[in-house]
């Protein structure tokens, strides 16, 4: 079962101690939750990917506030927790996060974007049930967006396209997404226009996870 498959994949993975602290960790014992109530059909695996420097671990910093594992993010780029990526400011190591939502649980794995690290970008699809694929506004698809695709294609992955970035001043985003649409035959419905720095249109994401990715019935 693809549940099962999934723990044992990122069994490697380590998971940040903050990102368990509010699902497993409390004085009060009303508020622990119980994990092993979500049936697979409650569980959805879900990366995100992108070129480098397009947005993932904000995204993900949003992703965690918005449903509640942290209060507020005072320290960016959470998930990044080597000295290499907060020196460098980009993710070497993928890393996972577990999150309630709608009452499901979500398990979101941060890759790498830089192509030096695709290794960790292939052993998270592997875990994943759908990916969203990122791209900056000011930037549109770069290399690593279309290798990134074509890995999750091939896996039969749900992909949602995500434009981030578009509060920046004179992006064209009608473009990128001409660029979606052209490459990747994605529909123009589809694609979330996001800022992943203000919040703005990242509960879409959620929701779009929660009704696309692939799910996996109990027997």
């Amino acid at each position: 079962m693809r549940c099962c498959y999934w723990r044992g994949v990122l069994s490697a993975i380590r998971l940040p101690q903050r990102c368990v602290s509010q699902l497993s960790r409390s004085n009060d014992p009303n508020k622990l939750v119980d994990l092993s109530a979500f049936t697979p059909d409650k569980v959805r695996n879900f990366g995100i990917v992108a070129h480098v420097d397009h947005g993932k671990s904000t995204l993900a910093d949003r992703l965690l506030e918005l449903t509640g594992v942290v209060n507020s993010i005072h320290e960016e780029q959470m998930l990044d927790r080597l000295q290499v990526e907060r020196e460098r400011g980009i993710t070497v190591k993928a890393q996972t996060c577990t999150m309630i939502y709608k009452d499901l649980l979500l398990n979101l794995i941060d890759t790498p974007g830089h192509a030096d690290f695709n290794f960790e970008v292939s052993r998270s699809l592997a875990a994943s049930d759908g990916i969203l694929l990122l791209v900056a506004a000011n930037q549109g698809v770069q290399a690593q967006t279309i290798a990134n695709f074509w890995l999750a294609f091939e896996r039969g992955l749900t992909i949602i396209p995500v434009i981030n970035k578009i509060d920046l001043k004179g992006v064209d985003i009608a473009e990128v997404e001409n660029q979606l649409q052209n490459l990747f035959e994605f529909d123009a419905n589809d694609i979330i226009h996001i800022s992943a720095k203000s919040g703005t249109n990242v509960s879409l994401i959620l929701d779009s996870v929660v009704q696309r990715s692939l799910i996996y019935l109990t027997e």
